[in-house]
């Protein structure tokens, strides 16, 4: 047998200068700290020993901290966004490509300026209220924050080209494909490949959005629609964020680790062929999970080696798993002898 090995032809995805993505990747929210920092020290005799922390509807106070909880807060939020931000940028391939790194900087510069006007502002209502006086908040300030968050994020994307990168290759190029070949597979054989596949982003996302969901609830009295959001998504995000992919004379079924429901299953009769390659979850799909953009679709879990089918219709059904190149060789034998004239079908 040929071998099948996923590495050869494989193109490193290793992101170059990823001290320097690292660093623009946690500017904003360093920005953003510091700026919310200055209005806190600039209006901090003007406060009131509790702070109004969070606004209703109306935008009338209902919730109240203290100085140093609403710091721990300040401080909390943005240090952990941006230890997130990096830890992204260094461990994935989202700067490996121009058009990776220009989403990865405009959504991080959006983020912080949403969250920074905000609580800036909140501190600006706070200032000059006496202890057990309601400020206002209003709401027009969400609508500025929008349209810095925008500012911000043309800005973030712009300084993507400070970082020398290789131009973005088009979607699933040839570049980033493994010849898979073909198993030479008798008409009496029985031969099937079975892998499980995961992402430990998607596995913890899940996990810590469960657990701020118990934590909020616990910490807020604001009511339970929230906090319980939190728990099921986080929960459900952790249920498939694993995956089992299965190759035999059936076709290719993806179904996920933890519950048997959905399953994904493609038939033979509706496989051309298929092919290991490597691909890029952000540039080539926008993210993780099941993924749907204009001529293909696919589970991803990570970025790196796929396994990549071009359906009948024409549009690709690309999964991540490791071997995806001997996925790919016996599912194209299967597909060859479930076409194969001699065989009594179509």
């Amino acid at each position: 047998m040929a071998d099948h090995s996923p590495r050869r032809g494989a193109r490193d995805v290793r992101a170059p200068g990823g001290a320097r993505v690292a660093l623009l990747a946690a500017l904003p929210f360093v920005l953003g700290l510091v700026a919310d920092l200055a209005v806190y020290v600039t209006v901090r005799d003007q406060l009131p020993d509790r702070l109004a922390r969070h606004f209703g509807g109306d935008g009338q106070a209902d919730g109240y901290v203290g100085h140093g909880g609403f710091l721990a807060m300040l401080v909390g939020t943005f240090v952990v966004l941006g230890a997130i931000s990096v830890f992204f940028a260094l461990r994935s391939d989202f700067a490996t490509y121009r058009r990776g790194l220009r989403g990865l900087l405009a959504g991080v510069y959006a983020t912080s300026a949403f969250l920074a006007w905000p609580m800036g502002a909140s501190l600006v209502a706070n200032r000059g209220t006496a202890d057990g006086e309601a400020p206002v908040f209003p709401l027009w300030h969400l609508a500025v924050a929008a349209g810095v968050a925008a500012l911000a994020a043309g800005f973030g994307a712009a300084l993507s080209w400070c970082v020398p990168l290789p131009d973005a290759r088009s979607p699933l190029g040839a570049d980033g494909q493994v010849d898979a070949g073909q198993i030479d597979l008798g008409r009496d054989e029985v031969a099937g490949w079975v892998r499980r596949t995961g992402s430990w982003m998607l596995s913890g996302m899940g996990v810590s959005m469960a657990v701020a969901g118990i934590v909020t609830a616990w910490l807020t009295d604001d009511g339970w629609l929230a906090p319980l959001t939190m728990l099921v998504s986080g929960l459900l995000i952790a249920a498939f964020a694993r995956a089992c992919v299965t190759v035999d004379r059936r076709g290719l079924m993806v179904s996920p680790g933890l519950v048997p429901w959905p399953r994904i299953r493609l038939r033979l009769d509706r496989i051309e062929r298929a092919d290991s390659r490597q691909i890029s979850a952000f540039a080539d799909y926008g993210g993780w999970g099941y993924r749907i953009v204009p001529g293909r679709s696919g589970i991803i879990m990570r970025s790196g080696e796929a396994l990549v089918v071009r359906r009948a219709n024409g549009n690709d059904f690309a999964v991540t798993v490791e071997d995806s190149a001997t996925a790919a060789a016996l599912l194209n034998a299967l597909v060859e002898r479930e076409a194969s004239p001699q065989d009594g079908r179509r």
